[in-house]
């Protein structure tokens, strides 16, 4: 009898379909348990895991996000590279200081430095 209510407890009866609900404790690992895992089994030289540096890079274009708002930025100003979002921003970048252009350029991590 016992294994018969443990076996209700799978199985619930949902609009004509027997739908399995959570029997099994479903056991969560860590980050770090993972890696050690992926380490231990025998993998192909060419495979991609969380531990391998070398990721194929990324077929996606990256977003670009405004300088001083943060919203996604479609537009560039082509004087000091900043990106902007709208005509507002882009007037806030035009009246900014070379020295300010060049700490969101910083900021940003962009090669050229306006200077």
């Amino acid at each position: 009898m016992t294994g018969e209510s443990e076996r209700s407890h799978c199985f619930k009866i949902e609009n004509k379909f027997i739908v399995k609900s959570g029997c099994k404790k479903r056991m969560w690992r860590s980050l770090k348990q993972i890696l050690t895992t992926e380490r231990t089994l025998p993998w192909p030289n060419d495979a991609v895991l969380y531990f391998s540096i070398n990721a194929p890079p990324s077929f996606k274009p990256t977003k670009k996000y405004s300088d001083i708002s943060g919203l996604p930025a479609p537009y560039i100003d082509r004087h000091s590279k900043l990106y902007y979002s709208n005509a507002e921003e882009f007037a806030t970048v035009r009246s900014l200081p070379m020295d300010i252009t060049a700490g969101y350029l910083q900021l940003r991590g962009a090669n050229t430095i306006v200077g």
